[in-house]
């Protein structure tokens, strides 16, 4: 018996790029990972990684990412102590051994 060809990659290079961050996890989004401070993620930028933690931990992108799918408002992400506002937003690239952490706007007077 033969067994069925895998599909050929387009650009096989695609799985080099995707890096293993490291993730923090604000307590209000930890009921999403079963309680876990912090979590290991594979993604080349940003975005991919929004889409593997909503992968991982179904539910959680709708409290990371509006309708649009574009980070909610008041909830700001940090790539190595950076804010992506100011880097390239969701484009922004992970390199192996990066941080990112998930923190919540504080507001008040």
């Amino acid at each position: 018996m033969v067994s069925p060809a895998l599909p050929r990659l387009s650009n096989p290079l695609f799985f080099a790029n995707i890096m293993t961050v490291k993730v923090l996890i604000p307590t209000p989004l930890q009921k999403f990972t079963s309680g876990q401070a912090t979590i290991d993620c594979e993604a080349a930028n940003v975005g991919q990684l929004i889409e593997a933690l909503e992968a991982n931990c179904p539910g959680i992108k709708a409290r990371l990412c509006d309708e649009e799918g574009k980070p909610r408002r008041f909830l700001n992400f940090y790539v190595n102590e950076e804010d992506i506002r100011f880097l390239e937003g969701t484009d922004t690239a992970l390199s192996a051994g990066d941080e990112v952490s998930i923190v919540p706007a504080v507001a008040g007077g």
